[in-house]
C-alpha cells in the first residue's frame, strides 16, 4: 500500500534532508537484531500526555464557554473522542538534523546512538508497508489550525509550542479498529470525561513492528558523546555480525563530555 497524504501534509523541500532518529541501547540492539520498525500507540507517549489532541488555543475557537454546562460537555465529548481516535495511530519519531546539541542526546539518545537516514529512505521505506502510511513535519502551536475543521491528522500532526526544538519528523499508520469503541469517556451517569475511563480492548496492540530494509534506510550510526571508543567499537561490530555495511562514529561533541550538562 502506498504512502498517504493528509490535511495540512508539510514535508521538507529537500527530501533528501538529512533526519536522525534518537535510540538507547535496548531499543537500537533490538532494531539491529529484528531489522523492523517500531511503531508506538499515539495514546502511550509518556513525554506528553497530550499527544494526538487539539492543542487549547484551538479548542478556544470552538466557541464553547469552559463554565457554561452545555458548553463544558461539548469540550469534553470533542477532547474524550479524541483522546479514542488517537488510538488507531501508531508513531515512529525521527528529528530533521541541522547538528547535534546535548539537549537532544540528553532527551533521547543519552548513552545510546542517532541512527541518521534521509527523508525520502524513510518515506521509502513506509511505502513498502502493508497499511495505510504517513510521513511529514509536525508542526507546532496552534496557528496553523485557526479557522480550519477539526481534523484528528491534524491533531495527531501537531505538538506543543515548548517542543518545537525537537524539529520531529513523523512517520505514522493508521489502523483503526471499528469494534474498539469512541464512548468509553462516558461513565454510569452519563457524565462525560477528557479521557477514556477504560482501556481499549485487549486486542488492540500497544505497538506494531514492521520489517524494514535497514541497509537501504540507514546512512550512518552516531554514537552518544558520553560513550566511550571502546562502546563504539563494540557497536561497530555489533552491526557488521549483523550482516550490515553502515559506518558507525562517535558524536563530534565527544570531545566536550566533559562540559556536557
Amino acid at each position: 500500500m502506498s504512502i498517504a497524504t493528509y490535511p495540512d501534509q508539510l514535508e521538507p523541500e529537500n527530501q533528501d534532508a538529512v533526519i536522525c532518529r534518537f535510540l538507547n541501547m535496548r531499543k537500537f540492539r533490538d532494531l539491529i537484531t529484528n531489522a523492523e520498525l517500531y511503531v508506538c500507540r499515539a495514546d502511550l507517549f509518556h513525554r506528553d500526555e497530550r499527544e494526538g489532541l487539539p492543542p487549547e488555543e484551538y479548542l478556544a475557537t470552538f466557541g464553547l464557554h469552559p463554565l457554561d454546562v452545555n458548553g463544558r460537555r461539548e469540550l469534553l465529548n470533542h477532547i474524550g473522542s479524541d483522546a479514542q481516535f488517537r488510538e488507531a495511530f501508531y508513531v515512529n519519531c525521527w528529528c530533521l538534523f541541522d547538528e547535534e546539541t546535548s539537549q537532544m542526546w540528553n532527551e533521547y539518545g543519552n548513552e545510546g546512538v542517532a541512527v541518521k537516514s534521509r527523508y525520502r529512505l524513510l518515506k521509502s521505506a513506509l511505502d513498502a508497508l502493508p497499511d495505510p502510511a504517513y510521513i511529514g513535519l509536525v508542526r507546532y502551536g496552534a496557528r496553523h489550525m485557526i479557522g480550519k475543521r477539526a481534523n484528528i491528522f491534524r491533531y495527531i500532526t501537531t505538538k506543543r509550542s515548548e517542543y518545537s526544538h525537537e524539529r520531529e519528523v513523523r512517520a505514522f499508520l493508521w489502523i483503526p479498529d471499528l469494534h474498539a469503541g469512541i464512548n468509553r469517556h462516558y461513565d454510569a451517569e452519563n457524565g462525560v470525561h477528557p479521557r477514556p475511563l477504560t482501556p481499549p480492548p485487549s486486542y488492540i496492540p500497544k505497538e506494531q513492528r514492521r520489517t524494514i530494509d535497514l541497509q537501504a534506510l540507514i546512512a550512518e550510526i552516531v554514537v552518544s558523546p558520553r560513550m566511550s571508543s571502546t562502546t563504539v567499537d563494540e557497536i561497530g561490530r555489533l552491526v557488521s555480525d549483523a550482516g550490515y555495511e553502515i559506518a558507525v562514529r562517535q558524536s563530534e561533541l565527544a570531545r566536550y563530555a566533559a562540559f556536557l550538562p
